[in-house]
Order: structure tokens, then C-alpha cells, then sequence
């Protein structure tokens, strides 16, 4: 499909939560996307606009109970699963067998190996998908995703973790292993659903670690630098919730390889994104949740301190961290310019 052909016809199935709704917003103002069907669980049935009030006089569109039938016969390219793990592989063999093309959004199809994702999740049921996802990191797996049928849209943390680090491990400027990541999330990283945990009393004024040791993006951050440096890389992942609606920033040490400049550091940054649309590599400020807010893009930053490798990376969670770059992803597999409707 080019960007002349007709529109590429998308439903989404899990329009009522904080992603699903961005990727609604995001997608009316695609200028070769249309959205023709919005489908969920049976508890959260209705229009858009009773979820959303933002969205009145925006759109008519109605989240219907899903159905596998009604979905395969709606006539759409692309099913955008914005559901939980355990869910989306319930799901996507009849898609797929409708021939619909998928971006998955859970955690299903990221780990390419079952007994990885058994550890940390639960028994996969969907063998064969497995082995045909693509891991939907753009910056890293743009000639795959191309021709993906089911891509694995990357986890927020891993996405804001792997961007950073990445281009110094295939520079060989640090070492694989002793990497640690701190990283900070808006509440909107936990989802919609009511939480006591979430309620504005406990949130409020209130910075606390969680899923110490534990925390299942782990094993996908590690996975996806080992594979793209061609180095076993070991990562100790440290999550903490921020009292901010939306936005993330990582804090990443390393050990360096030898004498390391920031120079270097920043070269490599810069050689890896010169031609990446939504990676910025940042000289002039540090990274900082408020300057990549509401946006698709991803800010990265290198200095040496005290022997130490010391990097950052800001993007917001629920854009370049779930529906930006599941629309960034749309747009390469179906051969348009992948900023479109991103801007």
C-alpha cells in the first residue's frame, strides 16, 4: 500500500483504556488511517464518548462486545489488540487466520522464547505466533517490521531503557553486563483500572519503588540488547511510580569498556539516530519528562561521571511507549512514511 491507495482500515479491540483511547485520538487525524471499529469486554461497552468526554463531536464511534466474527468481517487491514497478556493470545490465531495484520500490545509476543515468557507470565498458547512475531522497536527492526503480520509492540520501559543503551553496547563503549536501569512512570503506566493503590491519596506527593527484583520488562530488556548488540546483555531494572499522570524517565549506569570520552558517548548516539525521526539526541538539555510530553518521541543523552557511564532517556509512556509507536509501526507496514500522522 502507498500513501495513494485507499485508507488503511484499522479496529482496535481495548479502546476504553489510556492507550486505547490516545490511539483513537491519534488515529481521526491520520490522513490514511480510518478507524472502523472499536471493540472491548462486556463491562465496558458504549460510545467513545462516554469513556472520554474530550472525544465528543469528534466521533460516533461506539465500543462494541467483541467478537471474533464480527471483527474478521468488518473488513479491515490492521487489528490494533490493546488487551492484557493472557488475552491477546486468545485472540490473535483467528485474526490472523481472517488475515487481518496485528499489532499486539500486551506482553505475548515480545519474549521470543515460551519458557522465558512462562517464567514471568504464564503458559503461551500461541506457539506459532510466537515464532512469527517481529519485535516492533522501529529504531532497531524497521526491515521486519515491513513485512510482519503480528508485531509485538514494545513495552514503554523497555522502549525508554533499550534506546539509550543499545547504540553503546554495538559501539562497544560498555560493558553487557552490571547495567542498571532506574526508571521513573506516570500513573498512566498501571492502566485505567481502579486501584487503591492508584487513588489520589495514596499517589499524591508520594515516589515509591515497586516490582523490586520481580519486574516482567526485565527479561524483555534484556533480550532485545543482547539481540541487537550481539553481546549477552544482564540488566538489574528498577521500576518507581512518580505522581504525574503521564511521562517516564530512565536513569542508566554502566561500566565503561577501557577509557571512554563523552565525546565518544555522544558520537555514538548521534551515529546510531542521525536518521531515526523520533529518537533526539540531546546536547542542549538534559532528558526530561515535560519536553517529550504528548509527543512521539524518545530524548537520549551520555556523559562520563566519576568512571561511570551515565545515561537518560525521556519519552511519554502512553505515545512512544504504547500508541505512538504502535501508529509508527502501522505506517511501515503499510509502506507509508512512518512519521505520518505523528507530527
Amino acid at each position: 500500500m502507498t500513501q495513494s491507495d485507499r485508507k488503511i482500515r484499522v479496529v482496535l479491540i481495548g479502546g476504553s483504556g489510556y492507550a486505547g483511547f490516545e490511539v483513537v485520538r491519534w488515529l481521526l487525524r491520520h490522513p490514511n488511517a480510518k478507524l472502523v471499529g472499536v471493540f472491548g469486554p462486556s463491562n465496558e461497552l458504549g460510545p467513545m464518548e462516554q469513556f472520554y468526554p474530550l472525544l465528543s463531536a469528534q466521533t460516533d464511534l461506539v465500543q462494541e462486545l467483541f467478537d471474533a466474527d464480527r471483527v474478521a468481517n468488518i473488513g479491515a487491514d490492521l487489528a490494533m489488540l490493546c488487551v492484557p497478556h493472557k488475552v491477546a493470545m486468545s485472540y490473535v490465531p483467528t485474526l490472523r487466520a481472517a488475515g487481518l495484520r496485528i499489532i499486539d500490545w500486551s506482553a505475548d509476543y515480545r519474549l521470543t522464547d515460551a519458557a522465558v515468557y512462562e517464567k514471568w507470565y504464564s503458559p503461551h498458547t500461541d506457539p506459532d505466533g510466537l515464532t512469527d512475531a517481529v519485535y516492533g522497536l522501529p529504531e532497531y527492526y524497521r526491515d521486519a517490521i515491513a513485512q510482519a503480520s503480528l508485531v509485538a509492540n514494545p513495552g514503554c520501559y523497555p522502549t525508554c531503557s533499550i534506546l539509550a543503551i543499545a547504540p553503546l553496547l554495538r559501539a562497544g563503549l560498555i560493558k553487557p553486563d552490571g547495567i542498571v536501569i532506574n526508571a521513573i512512570s506516570g500513573v498512566s503506566g498501571a492502566g485505567r483500572t481502579p486501584h487503591l493503590k492508584f487513588h489520589f491519596p495514596e499517589r499524591n506527593e508520594n515516589f515509591e519503588p515497586y516490582g523490586v527484583g520481580t519486574h516482567r520488562h526485565m527479561p524483555e530488556i534484556e533480550q532485545v540488547l543482547s539481540d541487537v548488540s550481539g553481546q549477552k546483555a544482564a540488566v538489574l531494572f528498577q521500576p518507581h511510580l512518580s505522581p504525574m499522570d503521564r511521562g517516564m524517565l530512565c536513569s542508566i549506569y554502566a561500566d565503561p569498556v577501557d577509557d571512554v570520552t563523552d565525546d565518544q558517548l555522544t558520537g555514538a548516539l548521534v551515529q546510531a539516530y542521525a536518521d531515526e525521526p523520533f529518537v533526539r539526541v540531546r546536547t542542549d538539555v538534559l532528558p526530561a519528562s515535560k519536553y517529550v510530553a504528548t509527543t512521539n518521541f524518545c530524548d537520549v543523552s551520555a556523559d562520563m561521571v566519576k568512571g561511570k557511564v551515565v545515561l537518560f532517556s525521556a519519552l511519554d509512556n502512553v505515545i512512544k511507549g504504547a500508541s505512538g509507536q504502535a501508529i509508527q509501526n502501522m505506517n511501515i507496514m503499510f509502506g507509508l512514511d512512518e512519521t505520518t500522522g505523528l507530527y
